[in-house]
């Protein structure tokens, strides 16, 4: 049902009572959104916090859900919610949004997040857009039936390969739903949010009754050996490169700063860098203190992903290379005699 007055919701993602680095990005965006709109931001909290120690996880999580922005905590506090099982989450998510009829629901392109917010898309019969890389409100006028709908929710996302950017409106199918990448939105400054405690609101999972059809039987994790958003130096590399073992240069370059490698979608659909390392509207969005652009040409869905980098050097044979356009400084040179000079100058300080 159509809620115009209904809360701006972010799905608090936690595994193990530990809130994930995504909903804090969301709240920032959805702190703007409900701000435009007059209403409350909500945190749907779903999982299992029994115990001394659950307790003393959910009251940290409820803290810093508030800090970042939340003015409600909707608390699901269920043993069943303890691991991601799709559906105990699904219909606990489901029966909660039925409750308070939300007008908004994000959630965050994660594994979960993919995995879930269709499932409750589907059964909730609403709209769903995937992938979204910015979210705005806006007007929206049907042409075929001349109607207007104010204040709906803009879904901005790439498509067709990242060529186009679509702007998706769901205007007649509430709650509205999106997922956001991550890395794209930029989180409140802890504190800046809710300045005192907010409002938690406990409700019931309607999982009696349920058949669970999944067992966790073990846990197994692979920590990722890339981190491109924690990190304040990235060298980056396009097609210009010209192959993987030219990439060998990059990562000595990083190796030499303390940085991290990354590759624009042209390096990594030619090999020469491992998919983690995408940075770009179709990979990870990053905001380094410096980014080290090399044999990147400046595609617009790769500028996308790197854009408020503090400080861009760029490097690149072509003088018209759009990187130029955006970098605060530009070497117009073959990266494999620039690279090595720079190495060496790093290195003797």
């Amino acid at each position: 049902m159509k809620n115009t007055q209904g809360e701006v919701w972010v799905f608090a993602e936690q595994e193990e009572g530990k809130i994930s680095e995504v909903p804090f990005e969301l709240l920032g965006k959805a702190r703007e959104l409900a701000d435009r709109l007059g209403v409350k931001v909500g945190a749907a909290l779903l999982g299992d916090w029994s115990g001394d120690d659950g307790a003393a996880a959910l009251a940290a999580a409820e803290k810093d859900l508030f800090e970042c922005g939340a003015d409600v905590v909707h608390l699901v506090d269920d043993p069943e919610l303890k691991v991601f099982r799709n559906k105990a989450y699904r219909h606990a998510m489901v029966e909660l949004v039925k409750e308070v009829n939300p007008q908004i629901v994000i959630f965050g392109a994660t594994h979960m997040g993919r995995d879930l917010a269709p499932a409750v898309a589907s059964a909730l019969r609403c709209g769903l857009t995937a992938d979204c890389t910015d979210l705005q409100i806006g007007d929206y006028e049907d042409k075929k039936t001349g109607e207007r709908f104010e204040n709906v929710l803009q879904q901005i996302r790439p498509a067709f390969g990242g060529n186009i950017i679509a702007t998706i409106v769901n205007a007649r199918n509430w709650p509205q739903m999106a997922t956001v990448r991550e890395g794209v939105m930029k989180p409140l400054e802890r504190g800046t949010g809710n300045g005192k405690r907010g409002t938690v609101v406990k409700h019931d999972s309607h999982l009696a009754g349920v058949e669970i059809p999944t067992e966790v039987v073990e846990i197994v994790r692979r920590a990722s050996t890339v981190n491109l958003k924690g990190s304040r130096i990235i060298v980056t590399g396009g097609a210009g490169v010209g192959s993987k073992e030219n990439f060998a240069l990059l990562h000595e370059l990083a190796a030499a700063l303390g940085g991290a490698v990354g590759g624009s979608r042209a390096a990594v659909d030619l090999g020469y860098c491992e998919h983690e390392r995408q940075i770009g509207q179709t990979g990870v969005t990053v905001r380094p203190a410096l980014m080290i652009s090399c044999g990147v040409s400046g595609a617009v869905q790769h500028l996308a992903g790197m854009k408020d980098s503090a400080k861009i050097i760029a490097i690149n044979t072509d003088k018209d290379a759009p990187i130029f356009k955006v970098a605060h400084y530009g070497i117009v040179g073959d990266l494999n005699v620039v690279i090595p000079k720079l190495i060496k100058a790093i290195k003797h300080k």
